[in-house]
């Protein structure tokens, strides 16, 4: 939980393997630090740098927050949203030998379950322009699904990005789908994590999650319960779309 020794942990965790996998500091020291109400935050915010020489950045995104403790019960979040995080390093460790041509932030939120307060902060106080900014793809919630379906959210709204979903030849056990996005198919993710923060800002975003399950915001969203062949594939999708989107010019 945010402000928590846990947090404190989970940041200098992500701040070795950044290092550990060749990734530059956006910032001192990896950290961004914020405080909001009683509590004290901290992004950690990687940088690849892009083989194109210019200023635009795609921003891949995950939270490192997560419940905490209640009731003496150690809520780990193992789906949400350390598949995310994990997913981060995945991409650090493929970009050690395929560098991207667009620059690239790792952006390990922090507060998300708190008001997706560690993107908000990020997009409005940082040290890059938000009109640099041309595309985030968060990932938050990719590591299983009793229907093997992943979803992908935002191209309602970025029509743009549409094509490259929709033309994208499915991997492994992952269905990639376009849905939730308010247009009659159940809940409207638009909001529903840190894109959000992005699509306020006008940032074209891509959020890719599943849907609820039964552990979802429970003690037993353990590393047990990932469904390993669903994550790997998973995760290759997330980065054979990334590759997609970073050879247009965004």
């Amino acid at each position: 939980r945010t402000g928590t020794e846990g947090a404190k942990k989970a940041k200098d965790y992500i701040i070795k393997y950044f290092k550990k996998l060749d990734v530059e500091s956006l910032t001192e020291n990896y950290t961004q630090p914020f405080t909001f109400g009683n509590y004290q935050a901290e992004n950690v915010l990687g940088l690849i740098k892009g083989t194109e020489k210019n200023k635009k950045y795609i921003v891949l995104s995950a939270h490192y927050d997560h419940e905490g403790i209640k009731n003496d019960n150690i809520y780990n979040g193992a789906d949400d949203d350390a598949s995310g995080i994990s997913a981060l390093f995945a991409f650090a460790e493929y970009f050690k030998t395929n560098p991207p041509k667009h620059n690239v932030i790792l952006a390990a939120f922090d507060a998300e379950e708190l008001g997706l307060k560690g993107a908000f902060h990020f997009v409005k106080n940082n040290t890059i322009q938000q009109r640099n900014i041309v595309l985030n793809l968060n990932m938050d919630m990719i590591s299983r699904s009793d229907k093997n379906e992943l979803f992908a959210v935002g191209t309602r709204y970025y029509t743009h990005l549409k094509p490259t979903i929709e033309n994208f030849k499915d991997l492994g056990k992952v269905d990639l789908l376009i849905g939730h996005e308010g247009l009659g198919d159940g809940d409207n993710w638009t909001n529903s994590s840190d894109h959000a923060a992005f699509h306020e800002a006008n940032i074209p975003f891509v959020y890719f999650g599943v849907a609820d399950h039964e552990d979802y915001h429970k003690p037993t969203d353990d590393f047990e319960r990932i469904d390993n062949q669903f994550y790997q594939d998973a995760v290759e999708t997330i980065i054979q779309v990334f590759l997609k989107f970073d050879a247009l010019e965004l």
